[in-house]
């Protein structure tokens, strides 16, 4: 027997997400697919390596955010292409952004194992706990000295010796990998 979803039982099982497009230079959204993806990969191993679900939790907000780039950067690719030639030319870009969204989608998986209780092996746990550096997640309050700074600002790995890898407001994000 197969099974037959009707639009509208599929559409209330999935929420979707209006993305209106936005012009914006396709280099742009390559970077910042990348740099999420990197930023991503870091957070999801430390939120296994320590269980810690807020890291894991951010993981996946990220995580919707890439999708978002990638839909973004697939809307620009077809404007942009007028003929065949210049789809040849295209054609590099959502490889490179498939790729990025593919170790995305892998952070995302090892999240959902912190995220669900799953764990990892406990060898790998005392590896890990002999590690000098950890990651946690910090939320700054309004009245704070550091709410409102840009990382750079911040410098407080030179001044503390704390190395902050990213800093979100709402849904922006500022990471270190932007300047790398």
């Amino acid at each position: 027997m197969a099974l037959r979803l009707h639009w509208s039982v599929l559409r209330d099982m999935v929420k979707l997400e209006k993305i209106e497009y936005k012009p914006v230079s396709v280099r742009d959204l390559l970077v910042e697919i990348k740099d999420l993806s990197e930023l991503m990969i870091d957070l999801a191993y430390s939120a296994a390596l320590f269980n810690s679900k807020a890291l894991a939790e951010e993981v996946l907000e990220l995580e919707k955010r890439v999708d978002t780039l990638a839909y973004l950067l697939d809307m620009h690719v077809m404007i942009a292409v007028r003929d065949a030639e210049d789809a040849e030319r295209l054609v590099g870009v959502p490889a490179v952004a498939s790729a990025a969204d593919k170790i995305s989608d892998a952070a995302a998986d090892i999240a959902t194992i912190v995220l669900r209780d799953i764990g990892i092996h406990p060898l790998v746990r005392q590896v890990f706990e002999k590690v000098e550096e950890h990651l946690i997640r910090v939320e700054i309050c309004p009245d704070s000295i550091l709410a409102g700074a840009s990382l750079d600002a911040l410098g407080l790995a030179a001044r503390i010796g704390v190395d902050i890898i990213a800093v979100r407001r709402d849904k922006e994000l500022d990471n270190k990998s932007k300047r790398n």
